[in-house]
């Protein structure tokens, strides 16, 4: 055997133990999978509950005078009861179109009863949706006496004075702002 012959049969046996180095290792395919649990709490939106009728007439810049009045007479807690009420609400312009004197003379302390009457003839029992009324209707007040409602062209009229704003619903009741203070007969 030559030299070269042991070369090259030494050669074949060192590639013969690496052989097993050719083939790659084998890979990992461990997945590792993760989990969250998420606990979300659901919450529902706080619903709002309907102011009543004070409130409402009190939220309003164009009803400050009906709400002075109303707290004059005493009124506040009877309006905030469960009702059910239909008031007619004279704007601020509405009781400034009354004679002078009229409104300052009606707040004084000694003429809390006839402020009462006033205010209450503003107010009927139960609801009355602006659907509900009908041409020459009569609404008992809570005052005692009726008051008139008339219907022409689509425009409705309670006692002459015009209906500007309907149905504004409350949590006892609905309010009708009306452009004039009706005043119940002597």
């Amino acid at each position: 055997m030559n030299f070269s012959t042991v070369l090259l049969f030494s050669a074949i046996a060192i590639s013969s133990c690496n052989n097993s180095g050719d083939k790659k290792p084998a890979e990992d395919t461990t997945t590792t999978t993760t989990t969250t649990t998420v606990t979300t709490q659901e919450t529902t939106p706080p619903v709002e509950v309907a102011k009543d009728i004070v409130d409402i007439a009190a939220g309003s810049a164009d009803h400050s005078t009906l709400v002075a009045a109303v707290k004059a007479a005493g009124l506040v807690e009877t309006l905030k009861g469960a009702g059910p009420f239909t008031v007619f609400a004279p704007t601020n312009a509405a009781f400034n179109a009354l004679p002078a004197g009229t409104v300052d003379n009606l707040l004084k302390p000694e003429n809390k009863a006839d402020l009462t009457n006033v205010l209450t003839y503003h107010v009927v029992a139960g609801t009355l949706k602006a659907a509900d009324l009908t041409n020459g209707q009569k609404l008992k007040t809570v005052q005692g006496t009726d008051l008139t409602v008339s219907i022409k062209d689509g425009k409705v009229m309670i006692n002459g004075a015009n209906v500007t704003a309907a149905d504004l619903m409350a949590s006892n009741g609905v309010i009708h702002v009306i452009d004039a203070v009706v005043l119940p007969k002597k």
